[in-house]
């Protein structure tokens, strides 16, 4: 999905969702909610599925058609419309990414409050320092494709400006042992990424549990995924997973709290932040010698 006015996105389709839901309950098609708005039918099917911004005029009339009298709702939606049209017409760095997909991930990531991820076999991109991420993409790109490296590289280092300043970005990551051990370019560069992850743990805003080996069994092995939170209360946590050749989102309220439910599993399956440092210095001494 690209950005823009005319797409669909994922805070849209929740809003597009809740409205649905709403009209469904009121017995209501969608020629009588088009009524309202003094459109065509095609206009609310487009407004359910996320395909248009919102107007704070269209919510109130279809809230008061649909019955909806709670203001905090009400409130709500309008928030989350506000929330979808500032992201639509902002003009990022992501921009000009060629990926739709990530386009649209780290749009999201940029007006997020708080994330928490899950990852198995890789350093999380938003900690990864620069060697790394290069060793890391050296065997996904044919011998041509040298100067997608760099671009690589430099959006890693954007995406986690978002670590640093007055409002930054909160971050609860939850690392598999393995990620740690994977020799990603060499004992060097391995060694440099370990101490930059341990400096990472100094800061406020990031939070790092390691799951190790001895743990045994454990929650979250289909994949890794990251929760992402926003300000807003009318926003519900979006779940963002990336897969071979696809990408997915999680939008569902119930969907997205056992996600969350999942996610506490692993911290209390996880060393704690204290016992994750002396862990990451263990590893990185390992690997020194």
């Amino acid at each position: 999905m690209s950005t823009g006015n005319r797409v669909s996105t994922v805070l849209a389709r929740q809003l597009g969702g809740q409205l649905l839901a709403f009209r469904e309950a009121a017995g209501l098609n969608q020629s009588r909610a088009a009524e309202v708005l003094s459109a065509q039918t095609a206009k609310v099917a487009k407004m359910e599925r996320g395909w248009v911004p919102f107007r704070d005029p269209d919510i109130i009339a279809l809230c008061k058609l649909y019955g909806v009298e709670d203001a905090e709702v009400v409130d709500g939606l309008l928030r989350l419309a506000k929330l979808d049209r500032d992201r639509r017409k902002a003009k990022g760095w992501w921009s000009a990414l060629d990926q739709g997909n990530l386009r649209e991930y780290i749009a999201m990531e940029d007006v997020a409050l708080k994330v928490r991820l899950w990852q198995l076999s890789v350093i999380p991109g938003l900690f990864q320092t620069p060697e790394y991420t290069r060793a890391l993409a050296v065997p996904e790109i044919s011998p041509d494709e040298i100067d997608h490296i760099e671009r690589v590289v430099d959006v890693r280092r954007r995406r986690q400006a978002r670590l640093y300043g007055d409002h930054p970005l909160q971050v609860h990551a939850v690392i598999w042992e393995a990620a740690l051990r994977q020799m990603i370019g060499g004992p060097r560069a391995m060694g440099q990424q370990l101490a930059h992850l341990r400096e990472l743990t100094e800061l406020p805003n990031v939070h790092i549990q390691l799951l190790p080996f001895r743990a045994g069994g454990y929650p979250g092995v289909g994949g890794p995924f990251n929760i992402l939170s926003f300000a807003d209360e009318g926003a519900v946590d979006v779940i963002h997973m990336d897969g071979l050749g696809s990408t997915v989102w999680v939008e569902g309220e119930q969907e997205s709290a056992a996600y969350a439910q999942l996610f506490g599993r692993l911290c209390a399956a996880s060393l704690s932040p204290y016992d994750s440092v002396q862990l990451i210095e263990g590893i990185g001494k390992e690997m020194s010698e």
